[in-house]
Order: structure tokens, then C-alpha cells, then sequence
């Protein structure tokens, strides 16, 4: 165990670099050989649809067979006691239904290494890397274990009753107290002297493109018992099966799939790792342990990418934001930079606040001045170039503020849009012209400049030559198009969770009475 920590740490600075260009969230499926274009069709006519009626046919057995071992059995039934005898039997019929299912989609070979352990070696099982819902053949190979599944899963049609019948342990995102739930029932299950089966957990908790292996949730490693990492590998030419945030959507990646002649597939059960002391008492270290074991073993860095990162994604995208791609980096960026998210306002609005006011366009050694980072720090050369769009050599620093406030707090436009009207006021005065509203909008909201000019002309309804926020507003709460720009901030206020930067006065200003 010490050599294999001393490795990491010989490791630890080349795949700090590799993963500050990784992004694991991203995936393309490119179909545009003729041979590609001619098996889909080809496919699709004469083979797909008697796939489906096989598929169809599995999941209708699974599903007599399930309300057969769950008849006359509670909810609480399944979470306090494991199921035995002709109810215990169902589950080997379950997991052959499940391999005959997968068979229908092609995956006529599933290439099995190592031995599965039994409960008594491994009660948990670590699964990765996870990226997509056809991961389920770890499921239907390793004799149906308990999941860890969100109850929001039991309305899928067909597959609720096969997951509430392998006895769950469910996840209640809407229930504050879900996560230590979830953790303490883990461990009562795998630390029970019962016939619970064996406890199989995805711990990236979300699906990613298998560049690398991202951040493990550690509820899976608080019961500090042995557990067996099983890795999936899928060696086929064309990849159909990745399903992230941003690259196809569910049903072409099953269309596809379908299309396939053969799907290959690699299940690896690793050997049991036992933990140490130190990692009994650190679920986190336990985690990022058996993480590395897993990464080396299928020759890819680690990542401390999470699901939250994932979140930004989507909200940049939703949004129109730019650079939704360099979402992640610019947050890693910062991150290895020591740039905390902690007190952001006062580093926005004070710390920052002359240069603001200025026309802000600053080089990259004026950047390393005002971040107090060595000019030749890498990471700062690569942030410095996410914003220099044009290779002039300069940035405007007030675009790189409010894409700070943007990524550390993605749910809320009113209080982004407020910092894009101080850092473009001119002297502080409270008031915005035409000029500096174009580039403001175009920062925080990425609006033409066409467009920008419209709300101008109306909002300036006075032809005074400037706007305020107010008027800007005003005007834009009256317009269905705009109004939803002030919605989250809305809701955020009704649930009490209004951030504290929209209580601040303009640069330079206090308050008024």
C-alpha cells in the first residue's frame, strides 16, 4: 500500500496536468462513413425491430417475475430484512432475464476477467467508470446485487419493479437528512450479520465519456469494509453507449446501439481491497485510494470533476453563456490558482474595484499582478486565454469579473447582470450608456449588440443618452422575453436563499437611505 502511494505522489503532477484538459462531460458520435450510414439502414429495417420484440419479451418476464417475489411484500418489508427462499431463488431468473436482455442489444460477447468476490470477502461493490445506463450489464453479471438508486427511478415503466425487487437502497434528493440516510443504510447492510446481497454503487454519480475517472462519493467507503472494484470497458469501434451532459441524447444512443452487428463489452473484477487504518477512519482518502487502483488499471488519469460541475454545464447552456465547453477548466483553473469562491463579493467589489472602473483592459502581466500569481504560472496563461477571444495579447479584466460572479453563482442572472452595471459605469455615477451596456450584456447574458441597442432606445424612455438598472429593470420585467432573467432570482428570495451581494451599493457608493 506505501509503494503504490509513493507512485501516486511521483504521479500526482502529470495527471494534475492532464485533467486540467479533460473534460469528462463532453461526447460525439460520428457516423459519416458510408459503411456507417448504409448498417444503419440496413439495420434498422431487417434486424432492429426483432431486437426490440427480444427486448420487449425480457423485460416483460423481468417484470412478471418481480411482482411474483414483491406480492405481499411492503416497502419497509424490503429495508428491513433481506428476502429468502422461493423469493431469494427469483433473483438468479432476474439476472438471466437481464443477460438476455442485453444480448438483444448486441453484446453477444461479454468478456469476463477476474473472480466476482462472495459478500463474506467484499459486502460493496465499486463500479466504474460509469457512463451510460447500459452499465447495467455489471448488474445482470454480478448475480443482481442491492443498487443504490433515486426513487424518482421506480415510475421508469417496466424497470421500477425490477429495481425495487433487487431491495434498493433508495436516494430522497428532496429529503434534506437523504445523504446520512443513505450512508447509515449502506452501512447497517453491509456491516449486517443477515443475508443481505452484496451492495453495488456507481460512486461518480453521474455518467461521463470514461476519459477519466472523476471525484468518488465516499458514502460507499464510511462503513470501512473491504470492497471489489469492478471496471467496464467497451472496445467497440463505434461508441454508443457514452451518454453525458453535453453529445447525443438517450434515444440515439440506443438506436445505434441496436445497429451495431456486435457490441463488445469487458467486465474486470479487481482485486478485494481491504482498507487500512488510516482509510477506516477516512472515507474520502478510502475513496480517492480505490479510485486510483481503478484508474491505473484502465490506464486513465484521475479528475476531481463532480456532479456539480455538471450542473454549471447545463446552467451555462441554458443560459447561452459562453465558453460552455471551458465551463469545467475555467473552474478547475481558478481552482488550482487558490482563487476561493469564499467572500466573493468583497474580491469583486473591492479588491478589484479601481481597475474596474477603468476601461479594464489589462495584459497578462497586469493579470498576474492583480491575481498576486507568477506571470509564468501556467494555469494562468491558459485562464488568461479563455478570455483573450482575439489574440490581442489583452483582456477586458471586467468580462473575467462577471464570469467569476457567473460561475460561482450560476442560478442567479440579477445579481450577475447588477455586477455587469457597476463595472460599466463610468465613474460610479449609476448610470450606463448605450456603448458600455452593449459590451455589459454581451459579457453576462451574451446579447447582440442589435439587440442590446432596442432595450436601450426603449428603456431610455426620456432620451436622456444613459439608462440605469432600474430603468433596465423596469423595462425588462415588462417584456415576457426578458421577465424570465429576474425568475430564479425571484424563486431564490421566496425560499429564503437570497445572496447577499444584491444588498450591496455600486462601487464607490453607500447605500441609500
Amino acid at each position: 500500500m506505501c509503494n503504490n502511494m509513493k507512485e501516486n505522489d511521483e504521479r500526482a503532477p502529470l495527471i494534475e496536468e492532464t485533467k486540467e484538459i479533460l473534460n469528462p462531460f463532453v461526447h460525439r458520435l460520428e457516423l459519416n462513413t458510408a459503411y456507417d450510414k448504409f448498417k444503419l439502414v440496413f439495420m434498422s429495417v431487417f434486424v432492429v425491430p426483432l431486437r426490440v420484440i427480444g427486448i420487449m419479451f425480457c423485460l416483460l418476464v423481468a417484470y412478471v417475475l418481480a411482482s411474483s417475489g414483491l406480492y405481499g411484500l411492503s416497502r419497509q418489508d424490503l429495508a428491513d430484512r433481506p428476502m429468502s427462499g422461493w423469493r431469494r431463488n427469483i433473483r438468479w431468473y432476474m439476472g438471466l432475464c437481464g443477460r438476455m436482455m442485453m444480448r438483444c442489444f448486441a453484446f453477444q460477447w461479454v468478456r469476463i476477467k477476474g473472480r466476482m468476490a462472495t459478500r463474506a470477502e467484499a459486502p460493496i461493490i465499486i463500479v466504474g467508470p460509469h457512463s451510460s445506463f447500459l452499465d447495467a450489464i455489471a448488474v445482470f453479471w454480478s448475480n443482481v446485487p442491492c443498487l443504490v438508486n433515486r426513487i424518482e427511478n421506480l415510475q421508469l415503466p417496466l424497470f421500477g419493479k425490477y429495481i425495487d425487487y433487487t431491495q434498493p437502497v433508495y436516494v430522497w434528493r428532496e429529503d434534506t437528512n437523504s445523504r446520512q440516510n443513505t450512508i447509515q443504510e449502506i452501512k447497517r447492510r453491509a456491516m449486517s450479520d443477515e443475508d443481505w446481497p452484496q451492495v453495488m454503487i456507481f460512486p461518480e454519480g453521474t455518467c461521463t465519456n470514461r476519459s477519466c475517472l472523476i471525484t468518488f462519493k465516499p458514502g460507499a467507503f464510511y462503513p470501512g469494509v473491504p470492497v471489489q472494484p469492478v471496471i467496464i470497458r467497451y472496445n467497440n469501434r463505434t461508441d454508443s453507449f457514452t451518454w453525458t451532459w453535453d453529445g447525443p441524447g438517450a434515444l440515439k444512443m440506443l438506436w445505434v446501439t441496436l445497429c451495431q452487428f456486435h457490441n463488445y463489452v469487458e467486465l474486470e473484477y479487481l482485486p478485494v481491497y481491504t482498507p487500512n487504518e488510516e482509510e477506516k477512519m477516512d472515507a474520502k482518502l478510502f475513496a480517492n485510494n480505490v479510485r486510483q487502483v481503478m484508474a491505473d488499471a484502465l490506464g486513465v488519469p484521475v479528475a476531481d470533476y463532480t456532479y456539480d460541475d455538471c450542473r454549471l454545464m447545463q446552467k451555462a447552456k441554458l443560459k447561452n453563456l459562453p465558453y460552455q465547453t471551458g465551463l469545467i477548466e475555467f473552474q478547475k483553473l481558478r481552482h488550482r490558482l487558490g482563487l476561493n469562491l469564499k467572500n466573493v463579493e468583497e474580491e469583486l467589489l473591492s479588491q478589484y474595484a479601481d481597475i474596474a472602473i477603468s476601461n479594464g483592459q489589462i495584459t497578462l502581466q497586469d493579470f498576474a499582478k492583480y491575481l498576486g500569481i507568477p506571470e509564468s504560472e501556467p494555469a494562468l496563461i491558459d485562464l488568461f486565454k479563455l478570455y483573450d477571444k482575439d489574440n490581442s495579447g489583452t483582456i477586458d479584466f471586467r468580462e473575467y469579473l462577471i464570469g467569476y460572479c457567473q460561475y460561482s453563482q450560476p442560478a442567479n442572472t440579477e445579481d450577475t447582470l447588477k455586477l455587469a452595471f457597476k463595472l460599466f459605469d463610468r465613474g460610479g455615477k449609476g448610470r450606463i450608456l448605450l456603448d458600455d451596456l452593449i459590451k455589459a450584456l454581451k459579457a453576462s447574458l451574451d446579447m447582440t449588440s442589435e439587440e442590446t441597442t432596442r432595450i436601450f432606445k426603449q428603456a431610455d424612455q426620456d432620451n436622456k443618452g444613459y439608462i440605469t438598472f432600474e430603468d433596465f429593470e423596469a423595462h425588462a420585467k415588462r417584456k415576457p422575453e426578458y421577465a424570465k432573467i429576474f425568475l430564479t432570482y425571484q424563486e431564490s428570495v421566496k425560499n429564503g436563499t437570497r445572496s447577499r451581494f444584491a444588498h450591496q451599493a455600486p462601487v464607490g457608493k453607500e447605500k441609500a437611505d
